[in-house]
């Protein structure tokens, strides 16, 4: 039993160590004085980010990637409880296409899903607009927002808004009172996890930005044809904001789990 429970655990630490590895190897040489990442390094140094955020195109992607990620957030968490909460309170006919359609997105390659997304917003005129690259992150993050609130509207007794309609309370008022309350955890979970990866992510809104860089495009920018140490500054601060949201979106849910 000893010796499958370190098994286990060594096969976890090991797991770990693939995924963080070249993340942490990039945070590391992002301190390192020499301009190629080599070993042993050179003395440390902030440089790399001095040189990076003194640039004014770093700065407007940050801000794009900021709006499109706190935008994108908001609607997917929308769309995706309203989602959940059709399944959770309805049945009707067709209902499982109308989930399987609703859970689609995740299952198209990238590739696809980014020229399907550019032609569309080209006929509406949003492409290279961040209206357009917030309607593209918002189909896609949608259905993570939905598994979440699917989760959370499960724990809930569903006598709990009927009681509240047997009272005098409106359907919205049961809403507000009730259903939203319930959700918060998750609401703000789907939030965060949204938002992270509306930030993080690259192959569609390199389709659709156009001029409105996000930071995922600029960094291709800068990478392509040399070896710059500011990627590696950029990528860190990238890093850590998205670690951040999904850490916050991780705690929430593991808490109300727990209770």
């Amino acid at each position: 039993m000893k010796a499958g429970r370190l098994l286990s655990y060594l096969y976890v630490l090991a797991l770990f160590a693939f995924v963080f590895a070249p993340i942490v190897t990039s945070m590391v040489f992002s301190f390192n004085s020499d301009r190629f990442p080599t070993v042993p390094l050179g003395s440390f140094t902030t440089h790399w980010y001095e040189t990076a955020f003194s640039r004014p195109e770093v700065w407007t992607a940050f801000g794009n990637s900021a709006v499109v990620a706190l935008c994108a957030g908001a609607l997917s968490t929308a769309l995706g409880f309203a989602t959940a909460y059709t399944d959770f309170r309805y049945g009707f006919r067709f209902k499982t296409a109308y989930l399987a359609l609703a859970l689609l997105p995740p299952t198209i390659p990238l590739v696809i899903m980014g020229l399907a997304m550019l032609a569309w917003l080209g006929r509406l005129g949003l492409s290279g607009t961040l209206p357009g690259i917030i309607i593209a992150h918002t189909v896609m993050g949608a259905p993570f927002a939905m598994a979440i609130c699917r989760l959370r509207l499960q724990q809930m007794d569903t006598s709990l808004e009927a009681a509240a309609w047997n009272l005098g309370a409106s359907p919205w008022r049961a809403m507000r009172s009730v259903v939203i309350p319930f959700c918060l955890p998750a609401l703000v979970s789907a939030y965060c996890l949204t938002a992270a990866v509306s930030f993080d992510e690259f192959i569609v809104a390199w389709f659709v930005s156009g001029l409105n860089k996000t930071v995922p495009v600029m960094i291709l920018e800068i990478l392509q044809g040399n070896v710059d140490p500011q990627i590696n500054a950029i990528g860190t601060v990238v890093f850590l904001t998205s670690m951040t949201l999904v850490i916050v979106a991780q705690l929430l849910i593991l808490k109300k789990s727990a209770k």
